[in-house]
């Protein structure tokens, strides 16, 4: 991974999208440890974490992780999750930001030299080309070594450069939350309790 430490850096996290990608390699994120390891890595401007939230519960998971993320260096971005019945008549809820994060990008590609994403979804490919056409260099962080992988083909592709968040699990996992097997494939893991399934 390249970074140079003069460059201006900015954090994108589709909270859902990591959430599942850690999930899916068997640990849990501690966004302190991944805010200092960027904040290393050049003068970072911001860090933009992306999550839907449901309104109607009296308690939820995703509260306390919210509001920790709001008081220690991240920006939230939320919106209220949106309640459907599918077509066999089960409940779903509808939890999408990506516009959301997209126009946060290209706001802020005018301030910044380097974009971090940390999301696999192909739906970015676009947006990863419009910052790159404004000069900015991105970084896409998620795994292709989860089964099914996290990461689209053509996001990747796109991509200045890829990390694969198993690469950085020795440094961002929760202490405790992970465990190697002798096969060295992650168990165990768990996160802030992703209460919804996430449909676009």
């Amino acid at each position: 991974m390249i970074f140079y430490p003069e460059e201006r850096l900015a954090l994108f996290v589709d909270g859902a999208n990591l959430y599942s990608s850690a999930r899916a390699l068997g640990f849990d994120v501690d966004y302190k440890n991944l805010l200092e390891h960027f904040s290393a890595k050049g003068r970072l401007l911001r860090a933009f974490y992306y999550t839907a939230l449901i309104e109607d519960q009296e308690y939820s998971p995703l509260r306390p992780l919210v509001d920790w993320l709001d008081y220690n260096g991240y920006t939230l971005v939320t919106k209220p999750t949106k309640e459907f019945t599918d077509s066999t008549g089960r409940r779903r809820i509808k939890g999408n930001m990506d516009i959301e994060l997209a126009i946060d990008v290209m706001e802020m590609s005018e301030h910044v030299d380097h974009i971090v994403l940390f999301s696999g979804d192909g739906d970015f490919r676009c947006l990863v080309e419009a910052a790159q056409r404004r000069g900015v260099r991105v970084t896409v962080v998620s795994t292709f070594r989860s089964s099914p992988p996290m990461v689209a083909d053509e996001l990747r592709r796109q991509a200045d450069n890829f990390i694969d968040l198993q690469d950085l699990m020795p440094i961002i996992a929760r202490q405790g939350r992970y465990q190697q097997q002798s096969s060295g494939e992650p168990q165990g893991g768990g996160g802030p309790g992703n209460v919804m399934e996430r449909t676009t």
